[in-house]
């Protein structure tokens, strides 16, 4: 039999209603949500269920709202358990959290934190990001080089084969646009973010969130997590730290996560959270690999 993977969104899934179903049908959801409304002391599960999207999408705001819903949607799961976990970007602290490396208290006020840190460091130094579809990893990269002569530009997400998100300073970023597009790349696409994620222009957020993560008592790891900066599975609870630290600076390295759990044996991948991002670059990394998700109440049965 092979292995069961679990799988965790980060930003730019989100939508309003996350969650709402859950809240509606069990009380175990009701309590945990609840339960984060308390301790973020504002009403995350309102906005969460009913908008409006313009504050939902609010890096503060979204961070902690993803958490929470794939927390809930992961905390309802039975008769299913992993054997390795990954989170994209917020949602590797959604995977720290559920291999018990962090209480769901400790998650969810860091992740929140998070949030915070990394709209101000966006709103202190303007950038932007940008998806290159169709092009090779390595062309990319020396297009970065290149363009980061006008501004600081640098590969932030390499999601899936020819599927890579740059990220930088917004001088920097339009420049390797525009080469990404006379070199070739299919589609070259900006995002609509509050900053340039996943590269050094959020190294201020860094140093702080550095402060946070210190002061925070991270346990063992249950089950192996593979870690976005190194790709590999994270071999303490120290280096988990180290690593998150890293993260916000350094690029997301999800294709190679991805390959190096089916090396390791994995057949089967869940995605636990809103939206169906990961199950398309899990298919598009390892055609063969059976893929689900849990996003609703009634995507719990599907399972079992």
């Amino acid at each position: 039999m092979g292995k069961i993977a679990f799988l965790f969104p980060g930003q730019g899934s989100q939508y309003v209603g996350m969650s709402k179903d859950f809240y509606e049908s069990s009380s175990k959801a009701k309590e945990i949500i609840e339960r984060a409304d308390e301790l973020l002391g504002f009403g995350l599960s309102k906005i969460m269920f009913e908008g409006p999207l313009e504050k939902l999408k609010q890096t503060e705001i979204t961070q902690p709202a993803i958490f929470l819903h794939s927390y809930v949607a992961y905390s309802l799961i039975e008769n299913v358990s992993a054997e390795m976990s990954a989170g994209h970007s917020l949602g590797e602290y959604t995977a720290f959290a559920t291999a018990g490396a962090l209480t769901f208290e400790e998650g969810l006020k860091l992740v929140r934190y998070r949030g915070q840190l990394m709209q101000r460091a966006g709103d202190q130094n303007k950038g932007t990001m940008a998806a290159v579809i169709g092009m090779e990893a390595e062309t990319l990269e020396n297009i970065c080089r290149k363009a980061s002569s006008v501004g600081i530009v640098q590969c932030a997400n390499f999601n899936s084969p020819g599927q890579i998100v740059i990220s930088g300073a917004v001088e920097g970023v339009k420049e390797a646009m525009k080469l990404a597009k006379e070199n070739g790349a299919r589609i070259v696409k900006e995002l609509i973010v509050s900053g340039a994620f996943h590269s050094p222009l959020m190294k201020s957020a860094e140093e702080k969130l550095a402060d946070e993560l210190n002061k925070t008592n991270f346990k063992e790891l249950k089950n192996p997590v593979y870690s976005n900066v190194t790709a590999e599975k994270v071999k303490s609870a120290a280096e988990a730290k180290e690593l998150l630290i890293k993260q916000l600076t350094s690029p997301v390295k999800w294709h190679e996560i991805i390959l190096n759990m089916v090396r390791d044996g994995a057949e089967e991948f869940v995605e636990i959270g809103p939206g169906k991002v990961l199950q398309g670059l899990v298919k598009r990394i390892s055609p063969s690999a059976k893929f689900y998700g849990v996003d609703k109440f009634a995507d719990l049965e599907k399972l079992g």
